[in-house]
């Protein structure tokens, strides 16, 4: 199989970023934040670059096509914590990839048909996802250059929207005074700070990759190009769509946005862009998801059948990409937001946790995760708080499923009785072994 190199890394990491923040939940955060969305924006994206020093060292040191889960599996041992958290991961990528199908079906139907059709909205969302299943079952370098391909297209309409959309820009909804509280556009921030997870799934490509010393790079300069885009994007919204445009068309908002300076071209462009991103996103949530899945499998977590090969890929990635379906033809954006980014904030504080405790053998500065763990820790309660107080349906519903994964996983390994491993790779598993001989 080819091996891809930085520029697939960090496409994939920019495709996993892009089409999740800005096209599925600017809308909401505006909503939430008003003017200060642009802060709500950088604020996640600082946890996320803290955390992403824990990724790439853990990358570094232990290469793994599961990624988050092997690094959680080296930190705590494979005992039901591990196995509930690696199951929470995995629930939280279909969460996900159902936010970015919704959004491509949201974008797709108003620019077919110049409004959200239900109908059209839900099939562009299903056909998308399992398209793009087909396309990663052929393998990495596929995946890669297709990602390649969409993150270049969609990152250059996006700097056309800034350039000339800060032609019509107005300045006034930034000034502080349509600010909401702190602790509004804080949660805004964390609401949709699963814009920000995306950059993770460069640790599932570390076997893949031809050269791992790319992968830091890979991991802080994706992160970093994606704040800084997805920051000056809501400045540039704000500045062109009121507050009420924005709530009335919050799945399709940065289309909206760009009609005073462009008119209905500038709609249809990026109306283009939200497509190309969504579906690039698809496409990396699914490689990174498959390659979970596989090895969750093999680990004993969930039945055996997503570790079953189909051509380059793992019939895992089919399960998933089904659940995705369901999930987004089924639930309200704000729903899934909500559980996908309390799910992620729940499994990076433990990536940074796990940077902490494995200190010594990938050779990091042990500050650095532990502000990681207590930011992504004090995030996650936070949001816990202003859901509970304004959207307590939501966190329910979040709470629900959870404690559905953690007792799914329960159940499971009582009924089957796995034997578990202390490496989830064979390939890493051989490396070390081999190394400490």
């Amino acid at each position: 199989m080819k091996k891809i190199g930085f520029i697939e890394a960090f496409s994939i990491g920019v495709g996993g970023m892009v089409g999740g923040g800005i096209f599925a939940v600017l809308g909401l955060t505006i909503d939430l934040a008003k003017g200060a969305a642009p802060i709500s924006f950088a604020i996640a994206g600082l946890i996320a670059l803290i955390t992403a020093y824990s990724y790439a060292k853990l990358s570094v040191r232990f290469p793994s096509e599961g990624g988050t889960i092997e690094f959680i599996v080296q930190a705590f041992g494979n005992n039901l914590f591990s196995s509930s958290i690696n199951n929470l991961l995995l629930m939280s990528y279909v969460v996900m990839l159902s936010l970015y199908a919704f959004a491509f079906g949201s974008y797709g139907s108003a620019l077919l048909t110049g409004k959200d059709i239900i109908w059209l909205h839900k099939f562009l969302a299903a056909s998308v996802i399992l398209f793009f299943v087909f396309i990663n079952l052929f393998g990495a370098y596929l995946t890669g250059k297709t990602e390649d391909i969409m993150v270049f297209i969609k990152v250059i309409i996006l700097l056309i929207f800034i350039v000339i959309g800060l032609k019509t820009f107005h300045s006034e909804q930034l000034k502080p005074q349509y600010w909401t509280p702190p602790l509004s556009f804080i949660s805004g921030g964390l609401i949709i700070f699963l814009a920000y997870e995306g950059f993770e799934l460069i640790a599932n490509a570390a076997k893949d990759i031809k050269d791992p010393s790319v992968l830091p790079k890979a991991f802080y300069s994706s992160v970093i190009f994606v704040i800084i885009l997805y920051v000056t994007i809501a400045i540039v919204t704000i500045g062109n769509v009121s507050f009420e445009v924005a709530k009335r068309a919050s799945d399709y908002v940065l289309a909206i946005a760009a009609k005073p300076s462009l008119g209905q071209f500038g709609f249809i462009l990026i109306g283009i862009a939200a497509i190309l991103s969504t579906a690039s996103a698809i496409n990396a949530t699914i490689y990174g998801a498959g390659r979970v899945g596989y090895l969750v499998a093999k680990f004993g977590e969930i039945p055996r059948t997503f570790e079953e090969k189909v051509k380059n890929g793992y019939e895992g990635m089919i399960i998933i990409g089904l659940l995705g379906v369901i999930f987004a033809i089924s639930f309200n954006v704000e729903n899934i937001s909500i559980a996908g980014s309390l799910g992620f904030l729940i499994v990076f504080s433990l990536v940074n946790l796990s940077n902490f405790r494995l200190y010594k053998e990938t050779n990091s500065n042990r500050i650095i995760p532990l502000f990681g763990f207590l930011l992504t820790s004090i995030s996650a309660v936070i949001l816990v708080i202003y859901n509970f107080i304004h959207n307590p349906s939501n966190l329910a519903n979040a709470a629900i499923a959870i404690f559905g994964v953690v007792m799914f996983t329960y159940l499971y390994k009582k009924i089957e009785n796995h034997s578990l491993k202390r490496y989830l790779d064979k390939d890493l598993e051989a490396k070390e072994v081999s190394s400490k001989m």
